[in-house]
């Protein structure tokens, strides 16, 4: 088993010419174009994607590899999960040849070998470039292509940079030297979620309302937070990837998300300080600053300033960029319970929003747009330990009330405000319950 760890990024096809000429300037090993063949395979009833799993036979040259990639983790546009890698004879699938491990109950289900079929294929071209960095090794990738699933495909340009042995630090520090030119993006969709989109008709993508954030039952507030902001980057860049196709409503939703952001890292203040997230705050607002601007979607996610700031966030996240900060009092405050957290926070932030809109405010409402939304965001990162139904109805009347005052919508307004004031409390330790 291998520990697969590589940053992916979406690259703007007028900007492959410039990057080449970029990596061509890198200390390093420089392989010419190959052309690579992946075939992804998949159960009717979608067995391997339930099961976080994904399952391919890749073709270069006359050698052919099965590959079974199992749960892992992203952050941003980093992936890190296991995969198992098989060489085979000929582009056959023989899935006795994988480890035991591989399987959810330790064998391979009786099954599964006579339901698997192939799904969708990539068939892209690989440029390669394998250089040093602080003494780790790192293979960089461009590859261009496409993905295909029946009559439906689109295009692949992506640049990948793995991790072949070291520090997942010098993976970002390569990173953060190759976005300071222009036509990258952090991408979070791999090729087999774009594959697994097409097999599936390819239906317009959708906006995605924030969830409320569940973190599992014993959570540390520093585990909290982390879930957070990996919440809210994941909302970040799939809007991002809905502004760029034309979704209508999609950059009000990227503004939104990276106002989650900030607003997350205020959440927290109390456990991390403003001076540990500084730069991170500085590249969010020149980045919402561009995209709040008239220029075109294109333009703005591929600018050096969006790309900085969403690797700036990955990588504060992935190495804990927040703990440098901390004194022996701040470790122990950051390592207390997220449950208490929520209860303590979920209290004060409904006592904000009631005494804010216990009377009608006339022409007033929307100066409280701000304060709404940051408390309906503090109530949706806060309420996950409690019945999903009842925080979603408690919340959903907030939400109501911010939309009907977006929209001026002054009988919604005064609905919304009596229903969402006469709630009583879910959460425990409220003084209700």
């Amino acid at each position: 088993m291998a520990q697969e760890i590589e940053l992916k990024f979406i690259v703007n096809s007028d900007a492959v010419d410039a990057l080449r000429e970029c990596l061509n300037t890198l200390e390093g090993e420089h392989h010419a174009p190959s052309q690579l063949l992946n075939i992804y395979y998949e159960t009717p009833d979608a067995w391997l994607r339930n099961h976080d799993m994904g399952l391919r036979i890749r073709g270069e040259n006359g050698h052919y590899e099965m590959t079974m990639k199992i749960a892992g983790r992203v952050t941003g546009g980093l992936h890190q999960r296991p995969e198992f890698n098989v060489a085979l004879s000929a582009p056959e699938l023989d899935l006795a040849l994988f480890p035991t491990e591989v399987w959810p109950d330790g064998e391979l289900p009786a099954e599964l070998a006579s339901q698997v079929q192939p799904l969708f294929s990539t068939d892209f071209y690989r440029e390669k470039w394998c250089l040093d960095v602080d003494g780790s090794r790192i293979e960089i990738a461009l590859d261009l292509g496409e993905v295909k699933a029946g009559e439906c495909a689109e295009p692949l340009c992506e640049l990948e940079l793995e991790l072949l042995s070291g520090d997942t630090r010098a993976v970002l520090k390569l990173a953060n030297q190759l976005v300071s030119q222009a036509g990258l993006r952090q991408g979070s969709l791999s090729k087999a979620a774009r594959g697994y989109h097409l097999a599936q008709g390819n239906a317009p993508r959708e906006l995605k309302p924030t969830r409320i954030l569940q973190v599992p039952a014993k959570a540390s507030i520093e585990q909290g937070m982390e879930a957070a902001l990996e919440l809210a980057l994941s909302q970040w860049q799939y809007h991002e990837e809905l502004w760029v196709r034309g979704v209508k409503g999609a950059k009000a939703e990227v503004l939104a998300a990276m106002g989650l952001v900030r607003h997350i890292l205020m959440l927290f203040g109390g456990c991390v300080p403003r001076k540990a997230s500084a730069h991170l705050r500085d590249l969010l607002t020149q980045s919402e600053a561009i995209i709040a601007s008239d220029v075109s979607a294109v333009s703005a996610v591929y600018s050096t300033q969006t790309a900085m700031a969403k690797l700036a966030l990955t990588e504060w996240l992935v190495t804990k960029g927040w703990q440098p900060f901390l004194d022996a009092k701040a470790q122990g405050k950051i390592a207390d319970s997220f449950k208490r957290f929520s209860d303590t926070h979920l209290s004060r932030h409904a006592a904000e929003l009631k005494t804010t809109f216990a009377q009608p405010l006339g022409d007033k409402y929307v100066d409280q747009l701000p304060r709404l939304t940051r408390n309906i965001d503090s109530m949706l990162m806060l309420a996950g330990y409690y019945d999903e139904n009842v925080a979603s109805v408690w919340i959903a009347n907030w939400q109501g009330l911010r939309h009907a005052i977006a929209a001026n919508q002054y009988i919604e307004i005064e609905h919304f405000r009596n229903e969402a004031i006469a709630l009583e409390p879910f959460w425990l330790h409220s003084g209700k319950r």
